[in-house]
């Protein structure tokens, strides 16, 4: 019988949560024992079964087909979370607080929302004084929050990344075990759909295997693809495999990921496949390898990565043309879906030493051309890189427009933007994707930039250059 996650169950881990030790060498030597088991509970749960709340408007988990799905990377923790990591993805140095010198990410979160045991301080400080404070992809109820922004803004759903490099090892694996079992939760309570996509990123020679290995277990033992919630598509449950055919010297072979793919569709599974822009052509980022093409022929969906490929709104819509319609041709004639990136802008100063605001946002212009090119390419689905991902400036969740104040640190801001702007317009580029509104060049009406900024001119709209209602 399926456990069913109730809500004393959920106040009482939410209760405990800060009360956890942070080392293993700390409390009581039930302490690892007591984080495996709750993980490995979480992970067991059928959240599906009595989970739909009257009233609530679940997305179609049957196709990937007119969705607009996000990536969600999950993949930050901070000292004190019950982890043990440290400050992962916001610190370089992870045993020490973020902080002047000490930090990763170009976009800082707007965390007015958030309770106060999702809040972890820093040692940055606001303009007002008050110390500068991030939250924990770890914590079961940050990641409710965030899959509650996807149902409220018209975002379908989430591929949830899960990293195959460490899968299993210590507690990186239980982190990656907690975050997926929380997004499954959060998924299911928010009507939302999810799915995994393993980043074989940093994955040794002869190790693309672990992948299979733990989707079996994902699979078979936790039951994940019965939820209500979890993505299919052509009547099989979806799984993603990312960073295949790429020309940057990766230790996996294509070999190993073919094998890896036709193991999952022999597993009556629907694989979808992220590969480089240049995948078709054997040019720009991907290898010059016909394997790679016809690893490709094998699959269901195929995803080309974008982030970084083009820099403007008109660069935007000359990819759309030039590279998504052949892709989506020869797609079609394999009788295989393609699904598009877009990314709302690019920097990772922080992280790289680069230039801070690398490819600017234009006040939301950037993202929404190239969801329109999309669209006006013939392409039915949308990825949007990613929905938590402010290491490199990408996120499309609330960040906030008061970063911390440091002489040694710049951070983006909004540009005077509401924190919820980009929600928004992913909302409304989901409306587009479905025909529900027109595919206007110009942001909608209701959407565009108040002040000064609305009486910008947008590079894509008609002669009098005024943002569509």
């Amino acid at each position: 019988m399926a456990v069913r996650y109730q809500v004393p169950y959920r106040q009482t881990l939410a209760s405990t949560w800060r009360n956890r030790s942070s080392s293993p060498t700390e409390g009581p030597p039930f302490t690892m024992l007591l984080k495996f088991l709750i993980i490995t509970c979480l992970l067991a749960i059928t959240p599906s079964e009595g989970q739909s709340a009257q009233g609530l408007q679940r997305i179609d988990n049957r196709s990937l087909n007119l969705k607009v799905m996000c990536g969600y990377q999950g993949w930050f923790a901070c000292e004190g979370d019950g982890s043990g990591l440290g400050w992962v993805h916001w610190g370089r140095r992870r045993r020490d607080a973020p902080g002047p010198g000490n930090v990763t990410v170009d976009l800082w979160p707007d965390v007015s929302e958030y309770g106060e045991d999702e809040l972890f301080a820093t040692a940055f400080h606001r303009p007002d004084g008050t110390p500068a404070r991030v939250f924990s992809s770890y914590h079961p109820e940050t990641v409710r929050r965030h899959f509650r922004w996807m149902r409220d803004y018209g975002i379908d759903g989430a591929f949830v990344q899960r990293f195959a490099n460490g899968l299993g090892r210590g507690k990186l694996g239980d982190h990656k075990d907690q975050v997926l079992a929380n997004a499954r939760i959060a998924a299911n309570e928010a009507g939302r759909v999810y799915a995994v996509m393993y980043d074989l990123s940093g994955l040794a020679s002869g190790s693309v295997d672990s992948v299979l290995t733990d989707w079996i277990q994902l699979h078979d033992e936790k039951k994940i693809t019965a939820d209500e919630s979890y993505l299919h598509h052509e009547g099989k449950p979806l799984v993603a495999i990312w960073g295949i055919g790429f020309n940057d010297g990766r230790a996996y072979t294509l070999a190993e990921c073919a094998a890896l793919v036709r193991a999952l569709k022999q597993r009556d599974c629907s694989v979808m496949v992220g590969v480089p822009t240049g995948w078709r052509t054997g040019t720009r980022d991907a290898v010059e390898e016909a394997a790679l093409q016809e690893l490709i022929a094998m699959t269901d969906v195929v995803s080309p990565w974008s982030v970084g490929r083009y820099r403007t709104p008109e660069a935007a819509q000359v990819h759309g043309r030039k590279v998504w319609e052949p892709d989506l041709e020869w797609c079609s004639e394999r009788k295989l879906d393609l699904l598009p990136v877009v990314f709302p802008g690019f920097s990772w100063a922080n992280l790289k030493g680069a230039e801070l605001d690398a490819i600017p946002r234009r006040g939301g212009e950037f993202l929404w051309a190239q969801m329109v090119a999309a669209q006006r390419a013939g392409c039915r689905m949308i990825y949007v890189a990613m929905f938590d991902e402010v290491d490199e400036g990408t996120a499309i969740f609330k960040c906030s427009d008061t970063p911390p104040v440091s002489e040694q640190t710049s951070f983006l801001g909004t540009g005077g933007l509401p924190s919820d702007y980009y929600l928004r317009l992913t909302g409304l580029g989901a409306k587009m994707l479905r025909g529900e509104i027109p595919a206007t060049g110009a942001i909608p009406r209701r959407l565009s930039p108040r002040g000064s900024r609305a009486r910008w001119r947008s590079p894509l709209a008609g002669a009098s250059g005024l943002c569509q209602s």
